[in-house]
């Protein structure tokens, strides 16, 4: 394989994100897999989400074969320059409140429950009623 010399900062990488123009980081290479897309197994979905970060993780989460790995190189367009500053996280809320969403999660779960619940013990009260005035 010849030596990689064209370098990408991740902010040049985040750009590429799109179905149309896909790049990828992997170990520490950069590459162009937008003509793969339409082809991966998993669906183009999950290759974009990957894009603007470091894919490593979720590379190598998903099990790729062999074969996988010898493909995604025939991609290869550079490396991931060290030296650039990656690109900072967001901060979602500056709110302290982590189990707001659980708890609202919690509440509509008990709310679905109780419903069939409640008109399953309507109709057996209804039924008894009839029932009793025949």
């Amino acid at each position: 394989m010849p030596t990689l010399t064209k370098l990408f900062s991740m902010s040049e990488v985040a750009q590429h994100n799109t179905k149309e123009d896909c790049w990828i980081v992997i170990d520490g290479k950069v590459y162009d897999v937008s003509s793969y897309l339409d082809e991966h197994p998993g669906g183009d979905d999950v290759v974009i989400a990957a894009t603007a970060k470091d894919a490593t993780d979720d590379f190598e989460d998903a099990g790729h074969s062999e074969d996988a790995r010898e493909l995604l190189n025939s991609f290869c367009i550079g490396e991931l320059d060290a030296s650039a500053p990656a690109i900072p996280e967001l901060e979602i809320s500056t709110k302290k409140q982590p189990a707001a969403h659980a708890l609202k999660l919690k509440d509509l779960t008990k709310q679905y429950w109780t419903v069939p619940v409640a008109i399953a013990g309507l109709s057996v009260m209804v039924g008894f009623l009839y029932l009793r005035k025949k």
